[in-house]
C-alpha cells in the first residue's frame, strides 16, 4: 500500500503527529509505502526494494546508506538543491521524520517504526530531519538518487534547533498546536 499526498483530504483530527497507518496530508511528493513482512519459523523475510515498484521508486536509487541514531538525538535540518530524492526505511527503533517547505512554510511529520516496516519518499528540496523516539537506538537504511560527493556535498544545512522553521500548517492542519512557533523537536508527545 502506498499513501500519497492527498491535498484534498486535510486531516485536522490528528494534531499531535501522523503515524504512517493514518491518512493525512503530506507535502507534494512525499509518500509512504508499507512493506510486507513474511514470517516463518526461522524468522522473517522482507523486500525493501524491487525494480518493478517503479510507481513508488520513480527515480533510480544509486546509493544505499545505513545510520544509527541514539535515543532522543535529532539529525536535522538539511536539504538537497540538486534534485536528490531520499528513501528512508526504519529497520530498528522508531523515528519522527519531518519535512518542511520553506516557501509555503508547510511541514509534514510522520512517525515510522520497525513495528510496521515502510519506505518513506522525501524529495530532497524539502528541509528534512529525524528524531529517534523511544528508549532504543534507531537504525535507518536509506537510498538516495544522487551519489554523495565528498568534495562538494549537496547539502544546505540549518541547525536542528533553528528558529527559522515556523510552520503555518502541520500535516495539512493550520489548527495544530505546533503551528506559528519555531519547530520543537524535543516537545513531549503528550496531548
Amino acid at each position: 500500500m502506498s499513501i500519497q499526498s492527498e491535498r484534498s483530504r486535510p486531516n485536522s483530527e490528528t494534531p499531535g503527529g501522523m503515524h504512517h497507518g493514518e491518512l493525512t496530508v503530506f507535502l507534494k511528493g512525499i509518500e509512504v509505502r508499507e512493506l510486507a513482512l513474511h514470517p516463518d519459523e526461522r524468522g522473517f523475510f522482507c523486500e525493501l526494494y524491487r525494480e518493478d515498484w517503479r510507481s513508488f521508486f520513480s527515480e533510480e536509487v544509486v546509493q544505499f546508506n545505513l545510520s544509527s541514531t541514539f535515543p532522543g538525538v535529532v539529525r536535522a535540518w538539511h536539504r538537497h538543491a540538486r534534485g536528490q530524492v531520499d528513501y528512508f526505511i526504519v529497520i530498528g527503533g522508531t523515528v519522527q521524520l519531518c519535512a518542511y517547505e520553506a516557501s509555503t512554510r508547510e511541514l509534514s511529520s510522520v512517525v515510522v517504526s520497525d513495528r510496521l516496516l515502510s519506505v518513506v519518499r522525501i524529495p530532497g528540496h524539502y528541509y528534512h530531519g529525524i528524531r529517534a523516539v523511544g528508549n532504543g537506538t534507531a537504525v535507518l537504511a536509506y537510498g538516495t538518487t544522487r551519489l554523495y560527493d565528498y568534495n562538494d556535498p549537496d547539502e544546505e544545512r540549518l541547525p536542528w534547533n533553528t528558529e527559522t522553521i515556523v510552520p503555518v500548517s502541520v500535516n495539512g492542519s493550520s489548527v495544530d498546536e505546533r503551528v506559528g512557533k519555531p519547530w520543537d523537536w524535543l516537545r513531549p508527545p503528550h496531548r
